[in-house]
């Protein structure tokens, strides 16, 4: 699998760490409505939908049965409908298993794909920068959304959790969600890019699909739990049979840790070794000026503090998010 490589001065790395920073896009986007919408789709999802209830933001995968992720999701669930937001990359991977999953006449799948666009909203300033915008309503806290009148249509604004890579998101037609863009930027923020946003995923420490999620990942490989990606509650959905096992009798032989290596020199390669043993390979780096960081799925016993040399160097494994110190030396 190659490395996702991105490179960031420091100022842009101070935008979204200490600023505000919007980036649109068109990523998968699915509508689900229909009276057995929410019982199809907790029985698909790896998080709970029905515990948060109405004008509520969920993240989580649909899985193999074996348990191994197909898709990663943000769920927004309106009274009405669900909309299900996916990485570009896996738009049909999605469609073809919802469209298999779903029954229509309890739940009816529309592909909104390139009909609609979403924001990102991401930035350590993010929210009091959506406050100063004067978007309203704003929805009540983090896991909520709420519906905002906008550029003569109506949009979806959601906030995510603190451990997400971005602040708030937000689907709609595209008049609504270029004003909703116009008025974040007249309030401080900047405009970012699909570079940005994967910057902060990499930041937060999220598993990317395609990245760290590959064909045979499980969930508690690439910090589902730390993330708030799957329930143990919920009761069953597909793959969760192996889910449940690995958590209350086992655990993972890898774990999505951190990396850092103490100059930008260039990587040689992907491999991963410690005590003369492989044990993980590279999957995405940051290049600052003066660093490199990056993100592994590594042996479990490889614990944070470890020197390792990963891509030909010496580098550190380290906790996941990235803290201060880890970007600041």
């Amino acid at each position: 699998m190659p490395v996702l490589e991105l490179s960031l001065s420091r100022e842009r790395l101070d935008r979204l760490r200490h600023g505000a920073v919007v980036a649109l896009g068109e990523p998968g986007v699915f509508f689900i409505e229909g009276p057995g919408a929410l019982t199809c789709l907790q029985g698909l999802l790896t998080n709970d939908l029905a515990k948060p209830g109405d004008q509520s933001l969920v993240y989580g995968a649909l899985l193999t049965p074996k348990g191994s992720i197909v898709v990663d999701l943000w769920v927004l669930r309106e009274p009405a409908r669900f909309t299900l937001i996916a990485p570009r990359r896996a738009h049909e991977a999605a469609l073809e298993l919802l469209t298999r999953q779903l029954p229509p006449r309890l739940a009816k799948l529309t592909d909104a794909t390139g009909d609609v666009t979403v924001a990102w909203l991401a930035g350590g300033q993010a929210f009091p920068t959506l406050a100063r915008s004067g978007t309203k309503p704003l929805p009540e806290a983090a896991g909520r959304i709420a519906t905002v009148a906008l550029g003569g249509s109506h949009l979806t604004l959601g906030l995510t959790h603190e451990a997400a890579p971005f602040a708030a998101i937000a689907v709609g037609p595209r008049p609504a969600i270029d004003a909703l863009s116009t008025a974040l930027l007249q309030a401080g923020a900047v405009e970012g890019t699909d570079e940005d946003l994967e910057a902060a995923r990499i930041l937060a420490g999220w598993p990317g699909l395609g990245a760290e999620i590959e064909e045979r990942t499980l969930p508690q490989e690439v910090r589902y739990d730390e993330i708030g990606g799957v329930s143990y509650t919920k009761g069953c959905y597909v793959g969760q049979e192996t889910v449940a096992r690995l958590h209350f009798r086992g655990h993972t032989n890898r774990e999505l840790r951190g990396l850092v290596w103490e100059s930008a020199e260039p990587l040689t390669d992907t491999a991963i070794v410690a005590g003369g043993k492989s044990v993980g390979t590279v999957r995405s780096t940051l290049v600052l000026e003066d660093r490199i960081i990056g993100l592994a799925p590594i042996r479990r016993e490889v614990e944070p503090g470890a020197e390792v040399t990963a891509g030909g160097r010496a580098a550190t494994v380290v906790a996941l998010p990235f803290a201060s110190e880890d970007l600041d030396g």
